[in-house]
């Protein structure tokens, strides 16, 4: 009875050993549910586009481009550089560029994007939040 039981553990223990290691996760990086919609450019337009750089960025530059010829009378646009305004990545807890978000006149982000987001997921994240689609039944 020793004998199996002692087989047994140790057919358990290299099993164990024989596992394969867990996938790796992909890195989250936060992005903030809620703004103050006073800390950014055009407060009082329905919605915001606000980019989260870094001058040493090099995709910072092609997502500014495609997001800041979204601006319009119903939408703001705001670059926020972290070597000029780091106190909003803090204050945002905003850790990896570029963040964009997109948020509402109550300062609620409603899409977002961490990294390069390319110009035609950014129009469709925008026009989602403009004109959300209806629920389908």
């Amino acid at each position: 009875m020793v004998a199996v039981l002692l087989v047994a553990m140790i057919v358990a223990f290299v099993l164990r050993q024989r596992k394969p290691a867990a996938p790796t996760q992909p890195r989250r990086w936060p992005v903030p549910a809620q703004i103050d919609r006073s800390d950014f450019a055009g407060p009082a337009l329905p919605w915001l586009v606000a980019v989260f750089t870094s001058t040493t960025c090099d995709g910072c530059a092609r997502v500014t481009a495609k997001a800041e010829v979204l601006a319009s009378d119903e939408v703001a646009y705001e670059a926020v550089t972290f070597q000029e305004r780091g106190d909003l990545h803090e204050r945002y807890g905003v850790e990896a560029a570029p963040t964009t978000v997109i948020a509402d006149a109550e300062g609620v982000v409603r899409k977002s994007f961490v990294g390069e987001v390319t110009a035609t997921d950014l129009w469709a994240a925008l026009a989602e939040c403009r004109a959300p689609s209806e629920p389908t039944p």
